[in-house]
């Protein structure tokens, strides 16, 4: 029979996972409501109007976002959340995931007008919810091979979050990245990724969840995503940002695995979590996605605890995400649901 002492221990870890978990969407939804501010804006603008970094979460932007209010990363962040949320052991969690962000490409969302169109949204995002919304096949939309960029890298966290079973994780993480981004540098850096922030979320050292990530993008078969998770174990983002020597040919401005090795970057710096997201933001040209995603593996890291009281009271969902976090940690003690007709991938070698 458990004993009293057992069921305080699982209790206290619950707890921790809830705290970490709510940390993971929390970052996620601080950085883009940091970077927002920034979005467009080059290193050497953000260093001339805020020579430390901007420290506080402000709105405005090229889009006048409200102080704190979601763009685009977290929304669609929310999407897929919702569908782990709302899943039971019938759910096609891609389809569900697919069918949130339908709802919000036309308005159907929290702050929104019905009918509406987003006020941010990109290219290939919205390529592949078209492309959706035609067919109602998730699994056959997508914008193809060639769309590189970070906009299903930026929403893909809540996967990690949600699903204990490796294969299934993987699994989802490709499929619901290849409802807008099916190009194969965008799918495996949302799994490997997804791996990374799953060994967070257990407590492990960031060092060897780094190295977790970058042996599935190995398994996976993706020599660039490797490459990129490799660059960003050497990544200093103090030097980056304190002196604008940004070492992509984009500058940071989008492409995937820019943006992979940013957060991988991140999570290996040893400073507290605003300051590294601080400067992440800084770095400039598509500050608020590179601050989301590298945000959603700081707060798995850090916990919820450790994002300033200052930032999480403006955010648009911070409840929501707060609850959501005690849910899913309940949840990873039951039998895992939903997966209704998600495929399983094939590693590397695999048949």
């Amino acid at each position: 029979m458990p004993s009293e002492n057992d069921a305080e221990t699982r209790e206290a870890g619950d707890g921790v996972r809830a705290d970490r978990i709510a940390g993971a969407l929390l970052g996620v939804h601080a950085g883009d409501a940091l970077g927002a501010t920034l979005e467009f804006s080059s290193w050497s603008a953000i260093r001339e109007q805020y020579p430390y970094g901007l420290r506080d979460i402000i709105g405005g932007g090229p889009f006048g976002w409200p102080a704190g209010h979601a763009t685009d990363d977290t929304d669609l962040t929310r999407a897929v959340l919702l569908a782990y949320l709302h899943a039971d052991a019938g759910t096609d969690v891609v389809k569900s995931a697919a069918e949130h962000m339908r709802r919000w490409l036309d308005g159907d969302w929290p702050g929104r007008e019905r009918g509406s169109r987003p006020r941010d949204i990109g290219g290939a995002t919205l390529a592949g919810l078209e492309r959706y919304r035609r067919c109602r096949d998730p699994r056959a939309a997508g914008a193809g091979e060639g769309h590189a960029g970070n906009g299903s890298l930026m929403r893909c966290i809540p996967t990690a979050l949600a699903v204990a079973d490796r294969a299934r994780r993987i699994s989802e993480s490709i499929e619901i990245s290849a409802v807008t981004h099916d190009d194969e540098r965008a799918v495996t850096a949302c799994a490997a990724y997804n791996e990374i922030a799953a060994a967070l979320v257990t407590g492990l050292p960031p060092g060897q969840c780094a190295a977790i990530g970058l042996a599935t993008a190995r398994e996976l078969g993706s020599d660039e995503v490797a490459a990129a998770i490799a660059a960003g174990q050497v990544l200093s983002l103090a030097l980056i940002s304190g002196s604008g020597d940004i070492p992509f040919a984009g500058a940071a401005s989008g492409y995937v695995l820019d943006s992979l090795s940013l957060a991988v970057a991140a999570v290996l710096d040893e400073r507290p979590l605003a300051e590294v997201l601080v400067d992440v933001a800084r770095i400039g040209n598509d500050s608020d996605t590179n601050a989301a995603i590298a945000g959603g593996l700081l707060g798995a890291r850090d916990g919820s605890t450790a994002i300033p009281g200052r930032w999480t009271t403006v955010l648009q969902f911070a409840a929501e995400f707060t609850m959501a976090g005690r849910v899913l940690a309940r949840r990873s003690r039951r039998p895992v649901q939903g997966g209704g007709q998600t495929r399983c991938y094939c590693p590397q070698g695999a048949g």
